[in-house]
């Protein structure tokens, strides 16, 4: 093995030092066209990020509906129409009482908002299943579930949900309370 001296090793370390040097400068000199990775961010990164937040904030808030064929302004002209309303027969049900031994009682009147008088008659086929399946979810209700707005607000989204399962073809808007008594 050659023995390296002083005067080899600082002239490998000088030649090294040298091409580092020759690296740093090529990589430091401004690119020919005067683009920088800065303003190349700013000049097309940052007006397609503005261009894609402000065309999905006027899709969301309907601005765009003239332009897309009226999505918004096609579900308006279809909810246009008078509604239908199907009075389901009055419901009494016991409230799941576990643990309590007073028996609690929840009467409820209801109405079904429909889009058409057509579907009417698929209601009125599928009646037995509805009434089945508001008995069911009802039943297993407590008192507390029953309490406040919220509450309330819930109900009406479990029954809508269940109605809706039923009747698959037609599709009923809302269901309104008319009368619920708990007892």
């Amino acid at each position: 093995m050659p023995v390296q001296t002083t005067e080899t090793i600082r002239m490998s370390t000088q030649a090294t030092t040298d091409a580092v040097d020759e690296d740093l400068e090529f990589e430091t000199r401004p690119r020919p066209n005067g683009l920088s990775g800065k303003k190349l961010v700013f000049l097309i990164l940052l007006p397609l990020l503005l261009l894609i937040g402000g065309g999905g904030t006027a899709y969301v808030t309907g601005a765009l509906d003239g332009f897309l064929g009226g999505v918004g302004q096609q579900r308006q002209a279809a909810k246009a129409g008078p509604s239908v309303f199907f009075e389901l027969p009055e419901l009494l049900v016991n409230l799941n009482s576990a643990g309590n031994k007073r028996r609690n009682y929840l009467k409820l009147r209801v109405s079904l908002e429909l889009t058409d008088a057509q579907a009417v008659h698929h209601i009125k086929q599928v009646l037995p299943r509805i009434v089945d399946a508001f008995q069911v979810y009802l039943r297993e209700l407590r008192i507390e579930d029953l309490q406040g707005s919220a509450g309330l607000y819930r109900l009406r989204e479990e029954l809508l949900l269940r109605v809706n399962a039923v009747a698959e073809p037609v599709e009923v808007e809302d269901v309104l309370f008319k009368e619920m008594l708990v007892q």
